[in-house]
C-alpha cells in the first residue's frame, strides 16, 4: 500500500481529520492528540500493512509505524491542510481532562521530537569523532576536527535556539519571535555581562548570573509563558499596529521577566531534576539498573522517556556524560535478544522469518516490530526482554556505565555515543541483555495460535490433506488414508456456503487469503450464522477451534472455509460443528453454526473459501458476486 493510501486509511481509522487536534511524529510513532479516544477503529488500524500497532499513553493515541513514519506523516500532511495547520501553527485545544503529569510529559514529548533529526546527527558525529581520535586516525588539534566538531558542538551549543522554535510550534506563538528571545539570551555580549562576576541589574531589580548555552528547562518555560503574553497583546493591539507593536512588546516584556525570574527557576528547576536522578543512577548502583533496565521498555511504551531529554542534555552539557542513557541500548538488546528466542522456539516459519528479521531491526535500535509485532504478542517473550535488561541494566550501573553524547540511536549503529571510560560497561551490559533475553525466551517458549499456522501451512497448496486416522462420527465412517491425494477428474463447482453477500477474495483484509497465498477462491460477508457445505464429498479437517473446515468434493476438489478474520483467538467460542473430521456430506448439509452478532463485536466476519489445489486446475473463478443465499452456484473450477 502507498504512503497516500496508508496515510488516509489511517486518518479515517481514528475518526477523521475532525476528530484529530494535532498530530506529530518521532523516530518511530505517529502521536495523536484526539478529541474522542473511542472513535478509533483499531481493527481497521492493525489491518493496515505499514501498522505495526497502536498505543495509548495518558490520551494520546500512538500508531506505531516503524522506519517509514516520516514519509507516512508526510503523505498525511499533505494530503490534509488542515492537518497541517493543527501541526505546524496553532493546536486547537482539547475539551478533553488529562492527568497534569502526563500533560507534561507528553508536551515535552512534542518538543523534542521534532529536534530529534537534528540532534542525533550531532550525536552520532561527536560520537564518531571521539571514536577517530581513541583508535588514532584524526588528531584533535587538526583544522578538519575544528571544522567537524563545530557540527556536533553547535547544535548543543546553539540548543535553546532549536528548542526556541519547537516549542513556539507546539505552544502556538511565533517561531521567529521565540528565537529573538533565545537569541538574546545567549548575545556574545549579554553572556559576557553575566559572566563577568558582577551584580547585574534591570531597572534596578537584580538579575541572577546565569548561563543559557546548552540549557534547556529555562527557554523551554520563557516559550511556554510567553506564548501567553503574546496572545494577550495580540487581543489589545488594533489590527493596523499588530505587525509591529506585538513582537516588540512580547520581548520587551519577556527577555527582562526570563533574564529576572524564568531562567534562575528554569536553571534550578533543571539542576533539581537532573540531580535527583543523578543521585538515583549514582547511589542505586546495582539496585537502580535492575529496576530501571527491566522497567526501560515499559518507560518506552507510555513515553514517558522524552520526558528524560531534557535531563540527559543537561547531563551532557555539564556533566559531559549521561548515565540513563546506556539503559536505553540495554533495553533495545533485550527485546532483540528476547525476539531471537521465539525464532529458536516457533514451528511456524512464517513467524520464525518475522522474529528474526525484528531481532535484527532491533539490534539496529529500532524495536517496535520486536516489541510490538513478536514479543507482546506472545506475552512471554516481553517477560524475558524485562528480565535480560533488567540483568543487564544491573551490571552497567554497577560498574557506573556512561553515555558521552546523545546519539539518538538505541542500537549498534550507536555505540560510538557510548566510547569512553566505560565503554566496555555499557557494551557488556548490552551483551549479557541480549543473551539472557534470548535464553529466557528460549526457555519460556510460546503459545502459538491453535490452529491458524499449523492448520493454514498443512493445507497449503499442493500440499497433502489427508490425516493418517481413521475417524468417525454420527454420519458416516470412513478411513481417510485410503483416500490417497487424487487428482481433479472433471471441472467442479461449489455452491455458497452461506448467506451474505459474495466478493472477490483479494478484497479479504487478510494477506494470506487476499494475496492468495492459500489459493483462489471467493469470500463472503455473512448475514446468517451458518455454514453448510459447498460440495458433496469428504471433511478433510475440522479445526480445534471450529472457525474453519476443510472439505474435498468427491471430483478432487479441495476446499478450506475460513469463517473470520482472526476468529481463531475465541478458541471455539460461539462456534458449533455440526461434522466430524471424515463425515461425508451431501452439498447443503450444515457443518457450523456460530453467533454472528457477538462474533462481529470483536472481529471482521469475512469468511474466505479457498480452493487450496488450485494448482491442479487451468483456472478457478466465482460464479456470482453480490448478494447471495446458501445453495446457489458461487465458484467454479476448470481443468
Amino acid at each position: 500500500m502507498k504512503h497516500q493510501e496508508t496515510a488516509q486509511e489511517i486518518i479515517k481509522a481514528v475518526g477523521g481529520t475532525n476528530n484529530i487536534n494535532s498530530v506529530y511524529h518521532c523516530v518511530t510513532r505517529l502521536r495523536f492528540d484526539l478529541k474522542d479516544n473511542e472513535k478509533v477503529d483499531n481493527g481497521s488500524l492493525k489491518k493496515l500493512d505499514k501498522v505495526m500497532g497502536t498505543n495509548i499513553s495518558g490520551d494520546q493515541f500512538q500508531v506505531i509505524i516503524g522506519n517509514d513514519v516520516a514519509k507516512v506523516f508526510d503523505a498525511m500532511v499533505k494530503e490534509n491542510p488542515a492537518i497541517q495547520q493543527t501541526t505546524e501553527n496553532k493546536e486547537p485545544k482539547s475539551d478533553k481532562k488529562q492527568n497534569v503529569v502526563l500533560k507534561i510529559f507528553e508536551t515535552i514529548a512534542g518538543v523534542f521530537a521534532p529536534m530529534l533529526p537534528a540532534i542525533t546527527a550531532a550525536g552520532m558525529l561527536k560520537g564518531l569523532l571521539a571514536l577517530f581520535v581513541s583508535v588514532g586516525w584524526m588528531s584533535a588539534g587538526t583544522d578538519t576536527y575544528r571544522i567537524l566538531s563545530a557540527i556536533g558542538d553547535g547544535v548543543f551549543h546553539y540548543l535553546p535556539l532549536l528548542i526556541a522554535v519547537s516549542a513556539a510550534r507546539k505552544f502556538g506563538s511565533n517561531p521567529f519571535v521565540a528565537i529573538a528571545l533565545g537569541t538574546a539570551l545567549m548575545y556574545p555580549d549579554m553572556t559576557a555581562l553575566l559572566s563577568s562576576g558582577e551584580s547585574v541589574g534591570f531597572l534596578g531589580i537584580p538579575v541572577t548570573a546565569v548561563s543559557y548555552a546548552s540549557s534547556v528547562i529555562p527557554i523551554l518555560l520563557a516559550v511556554w509563558l510567553m506564548s501567553y503574553v503574546e496572545k494577550w497583546v495580540d487581543r489589545v493591539i488594533p489590527a493596523a499596529l499588530k505587525l509591529l507593536l506585538v513582537p516588540l512588546i512580547t520581548l520587551l516584556v519577556m527577555v527582562p521577566v526570563t533574564l529576572i525570574a524564568i531562567g534562575p527557576l528554569g536553571t534550578f528547576v533543571g539542576s533539581g531534576l537532573s540531580g535527583g536522578i543523578n543521585w538515583l543512577l549514582n547511589e542505586g548502583g546495582l539496585i537502580a539498573g535492575i529496576v530501571l533496565g527491566g522497567a526501560m521498555a515499559l518507560i518506552i511504551m507510555t513515553g514517558m522517556h522524552y520526558a528524560l531529554v531534557p535531563i540527559i542534555l543537561s547531563n551532557i552539557a555539564t556533566l559531559g556524560f549521561d548515565k540513563f542513557l546506556p539503559l536505553t541500548f540495554i533495553s533495545n538488546m533485550g527485546q532483540a535478544g528476547a525476539t531471537l528466542g521465539v525464532f529458536f522456539r516457533a514451528k511456524d516459519k512464517k513467524l520464525k522469518t518475522v522474529a528474526l528479521s525484528t531481532s535484527f531491526t532491533a539490534l539496529m535500535g529500532v524495536t517496535e516490530p520486536a516489541m510490538y509485532g513478536v514479543n507482546m504478542k506472545y506475552k512471554k517473550p516481553f517477560a524475558a526482554a524485562m528480565i535480560g535488561s533488567a540483568v543487564g541494566g544491573g551490571f552497567a550501573l554497577a560498574f557506573g556505565a556512561k553515555a558521552y553524547v546523545l546519539a539518538g540511536n538505541g542500537g549498534l549503529p550507536g555505540l560510538p555515543s557510548l566510547i569512553g571510560q566505560t565503554f566496555w560497561y555499557s557494551f557488556g551490559g548490552m551483551i549479557l541483555a541480549f543473551i539472557v533475553g534470548a535464553i529466557m525466551s528460549t526457555i519460556f517458549g510460546i503459545k502459538e495460535e491453535e490452529g491458524d499456522a499449523e492448520a493454514l501451512a498443512q493445507f497449503s497448496p499442493g500440499a497433502s490433506t489427508a490425516p493418517a486416522k481413521v475417524v468417525s462420527n454420527d454420519v458416516a465412517t470412513v478411513n481417510v488414508d485410503d483416500m490417497g491425494d487424487p487428482t481433479p477428474t472433471s471441472d467442479a463447482v461449489a455452491v455458497a456456503p452461506m448467506t451474505g453477500k459474495s466478493i472477490p477474495l483479494k478484497e479479504v483484509n487478510d494477506p494470506t487469503f487476499g494475496d492468495e497465498l492459500m489459493g483462489k477462491g471467493v469470500a463472503f460477508v455473512p448475514t446468517v450464522g451458518e455454514l453448510v457445505s459447498p460440495v458433496t464429498g469428504t471433511i478433510m479437517n475440522v479445526f480445534k477451534t471450529k472457525h474453519a473446515i476443510v472439505v474435498r468434493s468427491d471430483n478432487g476438489m479441495e476446499l478450506l472455509i475460513h469463517v473470520g478474520i482472526n476468529t481463531v483467538k475465541l478458541r471455539g467460542q460461539y462456534f458449533d460443528a455440526h461434522v466430524a473430521t471424515g463425515a461425508r456430506v451431501q452439498a447443503g448439509d450444515k457443518l457450523l453454526t456460530f453467533e454472528l452478532a457477538e462474533i462481529a463485536k470483536e472481529y471482521d466476519i469475512t469468511t474466505a473459501m479457498v480452493v487450496t489445489n488450485t494448482a491442479d486446475y487451468k483456472q478457478v473463478l466465482p460464479v456470482k458476486l453480490g448478494e447471495i443465499t446458501m445453495g446457489e452456484d458461487v465458484l467454479k473450477a476448470e481443468i
